[in-house]
């Protein structure tokens, strides 16, 4: 058996929400180094434009799909406006995400529903939109971003945390439903990465100290962490795992 091979994803076409920076940004450009075709999708257009001209640079091939995901229509929206107008999707990474840190009694019904509706709403009508055509070909990956609030409450982040312990069910329901036809889901949960929605965090040095002694190995994440475990569970290394979350912390929840 060639091994290299199990995680060759050349070809494969990858829809990444949320890519316009962080987390969504470094596993786009995770699977386009790989050799995936890397569409890009995001509300904010100019960043969404500056992260494709980056990935361009180095040589990853890469589009944009300006795209809100703030409701299940438009959720779905997005996902046939990508087959309509790139084809086919083999790999969907569900990125997008926002973080309020609201005082519980201060957040709103719309607050609410913004960070649930992008947490879970878009994940679950982009995979309605998506898997069939995955299953029809008899080949599919979708990860999911979970985090370490789909296991432990943090302050001023309650919509977040429930949104992100959905994700988990969301993703073994996903599982249950389509891994029969060669379309597996997965999610990832990373710990603390330096990203525009951890940025309160490592503004404060002596927090992201705290962050960084909680891990087993001793520091926070750097985005590049992410890259090796995006392929793996894009790629034919992981066909036979499915409905999993793999925790990306440097063993934050191990402690």
């Amino acid at each position: 058996m060639n091994i290299s091979a199990l995680f060759d994803i050349s070809g494969k076409t990858a829809l990444v929400t949320g890519g316009n920076s962080g987390i969504g940004e470094a596993m786009g450009r995770a699977l386009g180094l790989a050799g995936a075709y890397i569409l890009l999708a995001a509300r904010r257009k100019e960043a969404l434009a500056h992260a494709v001209e980056h990935m361009r640079k180095d040589g990853i091939q890469a589009d944009s799909l300006a795209a809100d995901l703030s409701s299940p229509e438009k959720a779905l929206a997005c996902g046939k406006a990508a087959l309509d107008t790139f084809g086919p999707v083999d790999i969907l990474i569900n990125a997008a995400g926002v973080n309020m840190r609201q005082p519980f009694m201060e957040v709103s019904p719309t607050n609410w529903a913004t960070q649930i509706n992008l947490h879970l709403s878009a994940p679950f009508f982009l995979t309605q939109a998506l898997a069939p055509g995955m299953a029809r070909r008899g080949w599919g990956r979708i990860i999911n971003i979970a985090s370490l609030q789909s296991f432990r409450a943090f302050a001023d982040s309650a919509p977040y945390g429930a949104g992100k312990g959905g994700v988990v069910q969301l993703t073994r329901a996903i599982a249950q439903e389509w891994s029969g036809r060669g379309v597996t889901c997965n999610a990832v949960g990373p710990g603390f990465f330096p990203t525009a929605l951890t940025r309160p965090v490592f503004d404060n040095p002596e927090l992201a100290g705290r962050n960084a002694a909680q891990t087993c190995i001793g520091r926070n994440g750097t985005l590049e962490d992410l890259y090796g475990c995006t392929v793996f569970l894009a790629s034919e290394a992981s066909a036979y795992i499915t409905g999993q979350v793999i925790m990306i912390d440097g063993g934050f929840t191990a402690r």
